[in-house]
C-alpha cells in the first residue's frame, strides 16, 4: 500500500535559521526562498527544519531565488547538507537549473534539518568557550559586545610575557561561514594535549590570541555576510566605529594593546572548491621578510596535508593595490606582520573529494591542527 504524503511544517525560527516558505501545497514539491541579511541585500546561507516528511518518498525543495544570491555561480557543483539529529550531517543530491537550487531528499525519517553548511550553533560556541577555559588552558582575556549585546570572547593561551610572539587567529567575520568556528574548535582541541611536543615548542615562543566568533549576531540570525547593522565586518577594518561595527572596534583595541606578530583570519569561500590562503602582498609596507614568511607557511602546510594547496585561489594583488578595508591587509600594514586570510570551501575539496560529506566540520577541525603544526616550525622567525 502506498502511503500518501502528509502536510509539511517548515520552520527556521531558531539559531542560524533562514528560509522563507512560499508554497507547500504539494509536500513533494516545496517552493522556498532564502531571506537576505538584515539591512543588507546579501543572501546565500539557508538553514531550515522540516516536519512531516514521508519515509520512503523523495521530497523536492526548490530554493527559487538562488540565481539572485550573492554568489550565484557557487551553486554549480554544490550539494546541500541534511541531518536527522543536528549532529550527523551528510550531503544530499542537489542541482542548480540556472534559476533555483533544487534539493532532492529521500526521506527515511519524518523530521530533518537542511543547511548550506554544517551549522555551528551558539550553544556549541558557549560550550567551546567553557572547554577552552577548563581543558585548553586558555584565559578569558577580554569580552567585547556585538551590536545586539552578544559576547565576543578573546581567549589567550600563554603567559603574556613581553618576549612572546603574539599570534592572532579570528573566525567567522562572515557569519554564514560556519566552517570557520569548526576550525577554531579543532585548534582548541589540540591545545588540550599538554604532552604534544609541537604545541610545547609553539607555546614556548608564542602566545595565541583567539576570537572564535567575530559576528555572533549575524550567525544567530542566519546571515551570510553582515552583522546586525548590515555591516560587512571584513570591509570595516580601515574605518571602524563602536556604533556600526563594534565587533571590529573591539578586536582592533585589543590588538593595539597586546601587539600582533602573525594574524590569521579564518573564512569560507562559496565558489572555489579548495583550501587556500590570501596574503597582504598588495600592502604598501609588504617586505621581503613577510614574503619569505608567507612562502614558508604555504609550503609547509601544503606538504603537511593534501587539504591545502597553493595553485588555486584569489588573484594576488599588485604592489600597493591592496583593499585596505580588509582585516588581512589592515592588520598586516598596521602591525608590520605576516597576515593571511585562510579560506575553506562550502562545497567539497577537489584535491581530496568525499561525496558523502564534502568539506565539513571534521575536516575544518583537522586543518586547524595542521596549521598549528606549521606555526610551530616558524614561530621563532615571526619577529
Amino acid at each position: 500500500m502506498t502511503v500518501a504524503p502528509s502536510s509539511l511544517h517548515i520552520s527556521s525560527d531558531f539559531d542560524s535559521g533562514n528560509i522563507q516558505v512560499l508554497d507547500t501545497s504539494n509536500p513533494l514539491q516545496v517552493k522556498l526562498a532564502i531571506k537576505p541579511d538584515t539591512k543588507s541585500p546579501h543572501f546565500q546561507w539557508f538553514h531550515f527544519k522540516v516536519d512531516g516528511l514521508t519515509p520512503g518518498h523523495t521530497h523536492h525543495f526548490q530554493l527559487s531565488n538562488a540565481s539572485q544570491s550573492s554568489y550565484n555561480k557557487a551553486w554549480d557543483g554544490y550539494q546541500a547538507v541534511a541531518s536527522y539529529d543536528q549532529e550527523n550531517w551528510f550531503r544530499v543530491p542537489s542541482d542548480f537549473d540556472g534559476t533555483s537550487l533544487n534539493i532532492h531528499f529521500a526521506a527515511e525519517q519524518p523530521q530533518a534539518w537542511f543547511a548550506y553548511f554544517e551549522p555551528y550553533s551558539r550553544a556549541r560556541h558557549d560550550q567551546l568557550i567553557k572547554n577552552a577555559l577548563q581543558w585548553s588552558g586558555c584565559e578569558l582575556l577580554a569580552t567585547g559586545k556585538s551590536v545586539e549585546g552578544r559576547d565576543i570572547q578573546l581567549l589567550r593561551k600563554g603567559s603574556g610575557a613581553s618576549h612572546k610572539r603574539k599570534i592572532w587567529i579570528i573566525a567567522q567575520q562572515h557569519p554564514g561561514e560556519h566552517m570557520a568556528e569548526w576550525f577554531m574548535e579543532g585548534l582548541l582541541e589540540r591545545l588540550e594535549q599538554g604532552s604534544d611536543p609541537q604545541m610545547r615548542k609553539l607555546l614556548d615562543y608564542a602566545d595565541l590570541y583567539l576570537i572564535p566568533n567575530m559576528n555572533p549576531d549575524g550567525a544567530f540570525h542566519g546571515h551570510l555576510r553582515t552583522n546586525a547593522n548590515g555591516q560587512d565586518l571584513n570591509r570595516a577594518w580601515q574605518n571602524t566605529s563602536p556604533q556600526v561595527s563594534p565587533e571590529v572596534f573591539f578586536a582592533l583595541e585589543q590588538m593595539s594593546q597586546y601587539g600582533v606578530d602573525l594574524f590569521l583570519d579564518i573564512h569560507g569561500d562559496e565558489e572555489i572548491p579548495y583550501v587556500f590562503t590570501a596574503g597582504c602582498e598588495g600592502n604598501p609596507g609588504y617586505t621581503q621578510r613577510l614574503a619569505t614568511l608567507e612562502e614558508r607557511f604555504r609550503t609547509h602546510l601544503s606538504a603537511l596535508t593534501k587539504d591545502f594547496q597553493t595553485t588555486h585561489g584569489y588573484t594576488r594583488d599588485e604592489p600597493g593595490q591592496a583593499n585596505m578595508t580588509l582585516a588581512c591587509n589592515s592588520v598586516g600594514q598596521r602591525f608590520d606582520c605576516l597576515s593571511l586570510t585562510l579560506e575553506m570551501p562550502f562545497k567539497d575539496n577537489n584535491d581530496a573529494p568525499d561525496p558523502q560529506t564534502g568539506w565539513d566540520g571534521k575536516r575544518s577541525k583537522q586543518l586547524a591542527k595542521d596549521v598549528l603544526t606549521t606555526l610551530s616550525t616558524m614561530v621563532r622567525e615571526l619577529r
